[in-house]
Formats: C-alpha cells, structure tokens, sequence
C-alpha cells in the first residue's frame, strides 16, 4: 500500500503568508483545495513550490475552483489560454510600487494565482501587506474616522480614464468579516469626503503606514514557484533589483462587490477656486 504523506506548512513571518509543500495542483485533490482555501483566508497569501510541471489549464482549473477567471482587458495573454496573462519583465513587467490589483473596477479581483517560470540568478522577490492587520493597528480614534469614508480608485490609458470606481476606505472581508484597509497609491485617487489638502496628507499617511515591514512579508522565488493571494486584504510589491529575464504567468479570479460601513459624510464641495482632487495618472497595473 502507498503512503500519501502530508502536505507541510511552514509560517513565511508574523504577519502574513504560508508555505505549503507536498501538494501538485495537476492532480490536486478536494481536501488539497480545501486545505489550501483554509489557509489563503487565515494567511492572505499562500506559496506552493515545485510546481514547474504545471500545466495552463490545470493553472487554470485551480482558479476556477475559487470563482470566474478573468480575461484581462490590458495585459499580454497567452495564445492557446487566453485566461491566463504573461509577466514578463523583458516586456516591462515591473511595478514596483504597492498595490491591490485593479481596485479601480467596481467588482475587483478577490484573487491572483502566479506562476513563475523563469527568475534572475538574484533578486525578483514579491513582498505583500497583511491590510487586516494595518487597520487593526490603527488607534481607535482614526479607525472610526477611516469606517466612515469612501475613496475613489481609477486607471488611465493614454489620456483617457477607462475605470473608476468608488469604494469604501475599509472593507469587510466576505468570508472572515474582518476589517481591512483598502487604499494603495497605484489607484486610489481621493477620498471625496474630504478636502484635496485632507485627502492627500490623510492618504499619504495611510500608505506609509501600511508599508511598514512588520506588516510584511517577502518571498523569494524559486523557477516553477507559485502564488496565490487575496487581493481583498493584501498588498504587493514586486522588488525591482535585477536586470535578467523574470517570466511567469498569471490568472485572476474575478471578485466581489467591496462593502463595508456606509460613508458619514456626503461628498466635500470645494469652494470656488480652492485645490481639487487631481487626475492621477497611473500605468497599468501588473504583478
């Protein structure tokens, strides 16, 4: 009789993020899922290594398990499964800079699945945030401030915005009910209920706030790698510190409606003259 050993779990760092080892998603079984599935909603983020014999449509079944897979409207996709985006950094596939991905859709993604086939001898780490956490951490005077706000998150392609949306500061998790901070200086434009000079210095503080490494934790990848996070609590950053070839392939689960408490306040009508929100400019989003 053969034995089935037991997938292993190791912790990444205090605050988010979980290694799994000794499953294979081409023949991922009900209980793997599940196991899987239990920890992404404990850990934000869960790392499975020795994946390099992975298929695109097992990649893609494995998506499929958490919810709708996505066809991105901007990104390159590859030819034979148009569900699944290439990252490559040859192409320009560098965001180093923190962010939640395509907040600026009403319903944004809950989840990204990345799959790293080719890495640099050095470098190329991701880290994330654990966004729970952040707002947990906040004193209880600013937590009640931030509950009661909504921000304004949009893209723009060439001169023209293609998305907007409006969403609140603080999201409740579907799942877990908790709380999370849900701004990131790649799309969140303002917060409306306040003044252009308020938003900023209030935005500013929360992004800093939320990069703080003992919200963090850093991965460093290994070829056949893969990633799979909640983008309902969570940020990412891809460490920009090499210049060889980083390679991988992506697919997105499509998502919920983010809700949370209602905003207290209407929208801030500026006065005549005074400083308005400006049109930020973004690239579009990436890994």
């Amino acid at each position: 009789m053969t034995s089935v050993t037991a997938p292993e779990i190791r912790l990444v760092s205090g605050a988010l993020g979980a290694e799994i080892s000794g499953i294979d998603l081409n023949t991922l079984t009900d209980d793997q899922f599940d196991l899987i599935r239990d920890r992404l909603l404990r850990h934000q983020v869960v790392f499975l290594r020795g994946q390099e014999n992975l298929t695109p449509q097992a990649h893609i079944d494995f998506g499929r398990r958490f919810g709708e897979v996505e066809l991105h409207p901007y990104l390159p996709r590859l030819e034979s499964h148009p569900e699944i985006v290439v990252i490559d950094s040859e192409e320009g596939a560098k965001v180093d800079v923190w962010h939640t991905d395509m907040t600026f859709h009403e319903s944004p993604p809950i989840a990204s699945v990345l799959h790293l086939i080719d890495l640099p001898p050095n470098g190329g780490d991701t880290m994330w945030t654990n966004q729970c956490l952040v707002y947990e951490s906040l004193s209880a005077p600013l937590r009640d401030l931030v509950d009661g706000l909504t921000a304004i998150h949009t893209i723009r392609v060439g001169t023209e915005f293609s998305s907007r949306a409006e969403h609140p500061v603080v999201r409740v998790h579907p799942d877990t009910g908790r709380r999370s901070l849900y701004v990131n200086r790649l799309f969140t434009s303002h917060i409306p209920q306040l003044s252009r000079n308020e938003s900023d210095a209030l935005l500013e503080y929360l992004f800093r706030f939320s990069e703080g490494p003992q919200f963090t934790c850093r991965f460093r990848w290994q070829p056949g790698d893969v990633a799979m996070w909640d983008n309902r609590v969570t940020q990412h950053y891809a460490v920009n510190d090499y210049r060889e070839r980083r390679r991988g392939q992506r697919i997105t689960v499509l998502g919920d409606v983010p809700t949370g408490n209602p905003p207290r306040w209407e929208h801030y009508e500026p006065a005549p003259g005074e400083r308005y929100w400006p049109d930020r400019v973004n690239a579009v989003e990436d890994y």
